[in-house]
Parts: C-alpha cells; structure tokens; sequence
C-alpha cells in the first residue's frame, strides 16, 4: 500500500475519509460541515440514523452522497477532542483501511482536521493516521492460492491530507521505519514452522545487514564450547540446528559505548519436547518465537530509523521436538553460568533458551540493562488476559520506563512481584535450581528462574505469551500476529537512550 501525502483538502472524486469528534456530530465543523452544507444535510442525517456520536473507532459510510461527485464518504469517529493523541490518529487510519481494505476501491483520501481542543499537531497526527493505515493493512497471504477477486485486498493507494506537507513526510519517515519493522516481526511470527526454521530465522536476519546492523550467527559447535547447554539442551530432539542470534546496531556518536540490550526467546515450534502438549491448539506453537520476531523487529525499526543509540539484540533460536535424543524430566543441564539444572518439565523450555542467551549477552557485551521478551507461561494469560503483558524486574528506573513507553505506543504492560519466596520455590534437591516452581504463581517462578542468570545488572523481563498472537483484530493490528513489542522497545530508547 503505497502511502502519500497532500495539502488538506477534500477529494471531489473517489472515496473521502473525514473525522468528527465526540459532541460534534449535529454542529459539524471545517471540512465535514462543508461537506454536509453541499449534501443538503445528508451527513447528518446518515449520522443521526446510524446514531453515530463521534466515539473512537466508530464507522459511518455514505454511498454516493447526494451533491458529491464521490463513490463513498467514510465519516469515522475521534472520540474525546480533548484526548486526541497519536494513538486516537491512528485508530482513524486503523478503522477506515479495515473497512475498505477490501471494498473494490483503490484509492482513498484523508481530509481529517486536528480537534480544536487537541494537544497533537497537524504533522504529527497525519503520520499516525497514515501509521494506522500502514499496519491494519497488513496481510499475509503468501500460502493462499483459491482467494476470490472480492477477498484480495483492493487498496492500494492512501493520501494523507494536511496542513505541512514537508513535516508530516519528515514525521511518517520515522513512523515508516517503525511500521517496517512490526511488519517484520508480524511475518516471521505468521510464517510456519516447516518454513521459519531455527537456521531459516537467522537467515531472514541477515536483511537488516542492509540497514548496517551487525548480524553475527554462532552454530551448535560455537555454543557447546561456550557451555551453553541449557540452551543447547531444548534442541537436542531436533532435527533443525539450534541457532544464537547476535544483533548490533552502533548508532551512537560513540560507538564504544555501552549498549543497551533486548533479548528473545526464539522457539520456532514447541511441542513440549517429551512432556508432550495437548494435540488441541499445538499449531499455534509456531509462534512461540514472538519474543526473538519482536526482538529482531525492533532492531529493523531502530536501523530503518538511524537511531543514535547503541543497542544489542540477542535471539536464542531452537525447535523443542521429541525425540530420542530429546532430553527427560529428570535430567540435569549445566547453563553456560556454571549453574545446574534440574529438569522438570520439558515444557518449560523458554527459559532455558533465555538462561543462556542472558548470560551471554551481560558476559560479552557488558550493556546498561537488559530486557528479554518472551512467550514463556500459560499463566500470563490467566492473569492478565490477552490484552496486557506482564513485567518483572529488578530495577525501579527500568520499569517505570517501560511502563510508560507501553503506555504511550498502546502495548500495555503490568508489573507482577518477584523476590524470595518465589525464588525458593525453584530450589532443587539434586541441583542448584529446577526449571519448574510447581502448581501456582506459574509467571512468577518463571520470571525468578531468569533473575538467577542476571546478577545485579538492571534487567526487565516481559512475559508476551497473551499478546504476541490475536484472534480478533484490535484498532491497528488484523487477526494473527501483532509484533507486540517492537513498539515499546523503539520508544524506550527514543525517550530515554538516544543520545
């Protein structure tokens, strides 16, 4: 979908987009109410008969409007003028391309103002709306072969009204290179696993060698004489490769210094390894590799983007299957941190990725803090639904940040508790921890088993299981994988890293 942008003013020909804000919708104003003087009312007629009050993601549609040389006229909602941010911009874009994404028409127009009362500005509000349309027009119908004319997508051409032409384009260059990268987040989760493999993953990786990211890829035999072999453990009963992923984008004006640090959890397919899952829903385990997909997204947004930061992203990619060779609930591993294992549950395999890929990632590149992202508990679901993802840390600073950049981007986290009485429920009687705290606090015991791998360095880990995949589309994101993540990450460092 190409993406343009334009002076502000109405479309006399093909489809309109227009907004009215809540408490607006029977004294309309600026193009909207010209628009309706010109249709001898019948925008407010629509409006009224479809009781239309101006709330967000609110849809009204007139066909060929009476006085207007136009094929539809899309009115949607902006909800509370006075609360008009970037996030409501971008429910605009959202809530209009879900509409016409497959209507038949190529072609539409975006005459939407800025709310008198609203903080946002005009530039700043165009890029958003243009965001919203860039990713709920996002489709992955690569494997679909029989789609119908009128099920394939239609549009193909978005223009951006607005007051700054010169601005806005400066404005969505940055929004651009953050869609492009929860693209491509959403594509590596949405692929399958017989396709997106450990190996396959790493490959796909190397692209952001083009935007001048530093893709390193260490093999098994790299690994094994690192001592990773909680890591290396999972992948035992896998025909596929294990893989360590190793991302560096030096984009601060000294390159030497202290990068900060994401860390993803890279399952390309868990089938519980011997403690086998359920038959029910296991196809959804591809996207068990959420984490490592946000992680590399993210990456691919902060190069697109020319970030002036340092920043590392660190993927441990496996595929737990079971195998002969897979290991057992009574095994013991030895982690590349000297630390033991006691293996419970082969199930609980994502930390065991993440317990290594920790280790590494403080022991070689010494960051200012590290946060790793992950599909790791069922539980997480139960807690905090599919909605929210859950935060731990160790670090006050940290969380707060990341609390206020999931906020600000719409990917929102809670903070859970960590601390001794649930890290004593990992003690094991034959090993220096077991990978499994037993029956209740499922998130927590998960989270405390990765806090053992960090010492005192600032770290933040965010349990992504419930938000990493939507089986309904939500303002911005269509049915299927959402890249949840990618966006924070890009807004932590924006607001706090860049020097």
């Amino acid at each position: 979908m190409h993406i343009n942008f334009s002076k502000l003013e109405p479309s006399e020909e093909g489809v309109l987009v227009v907004g009215v804000p809540e408490k607006q919708t029977e004294d309309l104003t600026g193009i909207a109410r010209d628009l309706d003087k010109r249709s001898k009312g019948a925008i407010t007629k629509a409006l009224a008969t479809m009781r239309f009050t101006g709330g967000k993601n609110q849809l009204v549609e007139v066909l060929s409007p009476s006085g207007l040389d136009l094929d539809r006229l899309l009115v949607v909602g902006m909800g509370d003028a006075e609360k008009f941010d970037a996030l409501a911009a971008e429910s605009v874009g959202a809530t209009a391309v879900a509409r016409l994404l497959t209507s038949g028409q190529k072609e539409a127009t975006f005459a939407v103002e800025v709310p008198k009362d609203a903080t946002i500005d005009a530039d700043t509000m165009a890029a958003h709306v243009a965001l919203g349309c860039s990713l709920r027009g996002y489709r992955f119908d690569n494997y679909r072969t029989t789609l119908k004319k009128n099920e394939k997508p239609s549009l193909t051409k978005i223009t951006i009204g607005t007051e700054d032409v010169a601005a806005a384009k400066k404005a969505w260059r940055q929004q651009e290179a953050l869609s492009s990268g929860i693209v491509f987040a959403r594509d590596l989760v949405t692929e399958p696993s017989n396709v997106l493999y450990p190996e396959e993953f790493a490959r796909r990786a190397r692209k952001l060698e083009e935007l001048g990211v530093e893709v390193e890829v260490l093999d098994e035999k790299d690994m094994a004489k690192l001592g990773m072999h909680a890591l290396l453990g999972v992948g035992q009963g896998s025909e596929r490769e294990t893989q360590l992923l190793v991302m560096q984008w030096k984009g601060a004006s000294d390159r030497k210094a202290a990068p900060v640090a994401f860390v993803g959890k890279g399952v390309t397919f868990d089938t519980g390894g011997i403690s086998l899952k359920p038959g029910a829903g296991m196809e959804a385990m591809k996207y068990d590799m959420g984490g490592a997909a946000a992680v590399t997204g993210a990456m691919y947004a902060l190069a697109a983007r020319k970030a002036r930061a340092n920043v590392v992203g660190i993927c441990g990619l496996v595929e737990n299957m079971p195998d002969g060779r897979a290991q057992r609930p009574g095994d013991v591993v030895k982690s590349m941190s000297g630390q033991t294992i006691e293996i419970l549950n082969t199930d609980a395999e994502g930390r065991l990725v993440l317990a290594d890929a920790l280790w590494y990632c403080q022991n070689r590149f010494k960051p200012q803090f590290m946060v790793d992202l992950a599909t790791l508990t069922g539980a997480i679901r139960i807690s905090l639904g599919l909605e929210i993802a859950g935060l731990f840390s160790n670090n006050d600073q940290l969380s707060e940040r990341l609390l206020a950049a999931g906020k600000a981007e719409g990917e929102e986290l809670w903070r859970m508790p960590l601390g001794e009485r649930f890290d004593r429920l990992i003690h094991s009687p034959i090993a220096d921890m077991k990978n499994i705290g037993g029956q209740f606090g499922g998130s927590i015991t998960a989270a405390a088993f990765l806090q053992r791998f960090v010492n005192k360095l600032p770290w933040a880990h965010l349990d992504i299981a419930g938000t990493a995949w939507f089986e309904e589309a939500r303002c911005s994101t269509p049915r299927g994988a959402s890249g949840f993540g990618v966006r924070l990450l890009n807004r932590l460092v924006a607001d706090h890293y860049e020097g």
